[in-house]
C-alpha cells in the first residue's frame, strides 16, 4: 500500500497557467465535471449535503463512480486535515489519500486501460478527526459516467471502536491513535459488507459505550445524528431499511463499571456499580430503540472479540438475558471467542470477527 499526501491540481493548475480567457476556455473544454449531488454517485453510509457539497462524517463513509475513461479527479476539502481515505481502483488497487484543510482537486488515478472502471473514495478515519466536503469528480471530456446498480442488501452496524477498525494496522505492539493506523476499511464490519456486497452504514466511535463512554457521550445519546458532532443534526430514518443490523457495544462498559473512580462513572452512576438487572435493561432499551426505527430488520446483537468474550465474563450472559426479555424472534446473538492478544483486533483477528458473522448471517439469516 502507498500513501499519498497530497497530489492534485491536475486540472488546477492547468486553468491557473493559462495567459488569456481563450486558453483558459480551450483547458474546459477538455474536461467535464460530474456535481455531488450526480444521481449517478453512489454514496454509502450517513451523508450530509449542503448547496456545494457533499459531507463525510462516519466511518466507513464512502463516495462512488462507474465510468469509460482513463483518469478521474475529485474535488474535497477536509475541516482539520487529519482525514484519511482509500482509494479504491476497480475494487481491487488501493492507496491511501490524506486530505488538506484547503479545497483542492486531487487526481484519483490516470493512465487507466481503455474501457469501464469504478474508483471509490473510502474514509478510514472515525469522525472526531472532522467532516470532510466533497464537491464532485473532474474528467475528461469523452469518458462516459455509468449509473451505478442499487444494492440488493443493507447492513447497518453500531458500535465502538472495535467496529471502526481503530489501530488496526498498528503492529508495534501498542495501539497508536495516529489516524494512519486506523483503517475502517478492514473492520470485521467493512468486511462483512463486501462479501455480501451490501449497502454499508457504520454508526461507530472508539471508546463508546451503552451506558458509559471514556467521555460524556453514550451511544443511545448518538445513534440518531446524521452529523455526529451535532445533537441537533437529525438522521431521517425513513431513507434507510437496513436487512440487518449488528449492534456491537458493551466492551467500554464492561472497563468503566469495574472503575469506580472513573470521571464518566461517577458522572452516570454515582458511587454504586449498576446491578445486572440494570446492565440487562439498558441493553434491551437500546435494541428496543432501534427496533422502533427499523420494525421488520433482523438485529444482530453480537459481543467480540476482546476481553468481553473471555472465559468467564458475565458480558454475554447480560447480552442473552437482554434478548431474551424482548420476546422477538427477529432480535439475535453472536459472540467471537476472546483473541487472547493485547490491543485492538489487527486485520487477521478483524477477519476471524468477519468469518463469524458472515458465517451467521448465511445460515440463519441470508438463506
Amino acid at each position: 500500500m502507498r500513501y499519498l499526501s497530497i497530489f492534485f491540481f491536475v486540472i488546477t493548475a492547468m486553468l491557473t497557467s493559462c495567459s488569456s480567457n481563450t486558453d483558459t476556455a480551450k483547458v474546459e473544454e477538455l474536461y467535464k465535471t460530474l456535481k455531488f449531488d450526480n444521481n449517478k454517485i453512489e454514496y454509502m453510509g450517513r451523508i450530509g449535503e449542503t448547496d456545494s457539497t457533499s459531507e463525510l462524517y462516519w466511518s466507513g463513509s464512502s463516495i462512488k463512480v462507474e465510468f469509460e475513461g482513463t483518469e478521474i479527479s475529485a474535488t474535497l476539502q477536509d475541516e482539520k486535515g487529519d482525514n484519511y481515505f482509500n482509494i479504491i481502483i476497480d475494487n481491487d488497487s488501493i492507496y491511501t489519500l490524506r486530505l488538506s484543510e484547503n479545497k483542492a482537486t486531487y487526481q484519483l488515478a490516470d493512465n487507466l486501460s481503455e474501457g469501464k472502471h469504478t474508483v471509490q473514495i473510502f474514509k478510514r478515519t472515525e469522525w472526531p478527526k472532522g467532516k470532510t466536503s466533497f464537491y464532485g469528480f473532474t474528467f475528461v471530456n469523452e469518458t462516459k459516467v455509468k449509473s451505478i446498480e442499487k444494492k440488493k442488501i443493507a447492513i447497518e452496524f453500531y458500535g465502538n471502536s472495535i467496529t471502526s477498525g481503530y489501530a488496526v494496522e498498528d503492529y508495534s505492539g501498542g495501539d497508536s491513535p495516529d489516524s494512519v493506523y486506523t483503517n475502517s476499511y478492514n473492520s470485521y464490519a467493512s468486511v462483512t459488507a463486501r462479501y455480501f456486497d451490501a449497502d454499508y452504514t457504520c454508526i461507530s466511535r472508539g471508546g463508546i459505550g451503552v451506558m458509559v463512554s471514556w467521555y460524556p457521550l453514550i451511544m443511545p445519546e448518538m445513534y440518531y445524528r446524521l452529523n455526529p458532532d451535532d445533537a441537533d443534526s437529525k438522521w431521517d430514518f425513513t431513507k434507510s431499511n437496513p436487512d440487518i443490523v449488528v449492534i456491537n457495544l458493551f466492551q467500554n462498559d464492561s472497563w468503566i463499571v469495574e472503575n469506580p473512580d472513573n470521571e464518566q462513572f461517577i458522572s452516570r452512576f454515582g458511587k454504586e456499580k449498576p446491578t445486572e438487572k440494570f446492565i440487562e435493561k439498558s441493553y434491551a432499551d437500546f435494541v428496543k430503540t432501534i427496533r422502533a426505527k427499523y420494525p421488520n430488520t433482523n438485529i444482530v446483537c453480537m459481543l467480540g472479540n476482546m476481553d468481553i468474550t473471555q472465559e468467564g465474563s458475565p458480558w454475554p450472559g447480560y447480552v442473552k438475558e437482554a434478548v431474551a426479555s424482548l420476546n422477538d424472534d427477529k432480535v439475535s446473538t453472536v459472540f467471537v471467542p476472546y483473541k487472547n492478544t493485547p490491543g485492538h483486533p489487527k486485520v487477521e483477528e478483524q477477519q476471524i470477527m468477519a468469518d463469524s458473522l458472515i458465517s451467521y448471517i448465511k445460515k440463519h439469516i441470508n438463506n
